[in-house]
């Protein structure tokens, strides 16, 4: 996948932290990663914080990593997830990492304020010797709409937190660009996928229904545009010989 992306013409990666993708646990895989990393070009820019603690994304009824959760434990174990991925920033030298707040049947409340300022506090303070920067992102849940983002970062003054924009979330939820006019200048990375306005689908950019002209254009007229990173669902049909082609009509369709 990581020669995939570098044929087919990006600059850098976002690594997902699930085990059964990127096992951030093991030793010999993260050098295995940073290894390869040091023999090529393509970059690692950031790192999508864990979303479970299993391998098999909580089908087999393993909880989620959720920092919000009403249990003071399950708030500190989910925050002790995240600081293990953290860990592999000490060798593979990206430099954001994309944190969920919550799950999105997570209601919106000042105790959920609460834990999300401590959560990202705490954070924080372990990823800055790291050379790593959180970015929050908009979800589909009360705690994560662009507004409640922009009144936990200014409340809490964590202003070396920004944001990660999911521009299929915001389709779905407020609309894009209310989305791009709330979070403006906080915005340092996008994450770039379509769908029909009803389900997070993870289409390529243009086989939904998201106005990308209009997109495209607020994020380039920011005084620092964002990285743009492709978040394609593994479940299109698309097949392994059309992944390329494919990759390198969303770069022109984002240039």
């Amino acid at each position: 996948m990581l020669e995939l992306a570098a044929r087919s013409g990006a600059e850098a990666v976002e690594i997902f932290a699930a085990r059964q993708h990127f096992d951030y646990t093991r030793r010999e895989e993260v050098k295995d990663l940073a290894d390869w990393f040091r023999s090529n070009t393509l970059q690692p820019w950031s790192m999508h914080a864990p979303l479970y603690f299993d391998r098999d994304m909580g089908r087999g009824g393993a909880p989620a990593v959720n920092v919000l959760h009403p249990e003071k434990g399950r708030r500190i174990d989910s925050m002790d997830e995240i600081k293990r991925a953290l860990e592999t920033a000490e060798h593979i030298p990206y430099q954001k990492l994309i944190v969920h707040l919550g799950e999105r049947t997570d209601g919106w409340s000042p105790r959920t304020m609460e834990h999300a300022a401590v959560a990202l506090e705490h954070l924080t303070a372990f990823a800055a010797p790291l050379g790593v920067r959180l970015l929050v992102e908009n979800l589909m849940s009360e705690p994560t709409t662009p507004e409640h983002l922009v009144t936990i970062l200014e409340l809490s003054h964590l202003d070396r937190v920004g944001i990660c924009l999911d521009l299929g979330h915001a389709h779905i939820t407020v609309g894009v660009a209310d989305a791009l006019a709330t979070l403006g200048e906080r915005i340092v990375s996008v994450h770039m996928h379509d769908n029909n306005g009803s389900k997070d689908e993870h289409l390529w950019p243009g086989d939904g229904t998201i106005d990308w002209p209009a997109a495209l254009a607020s994020l380039k007229a920011l005084a620092n545009p964002p990285a743009a990173v492709l978040e394609i669902s593994q479940n299109l049909p698309d097949a392994a010989t059309d992944a390329q082609p494919r990759i390198e009509q969303a770069f022109a369709r984002l240039d």
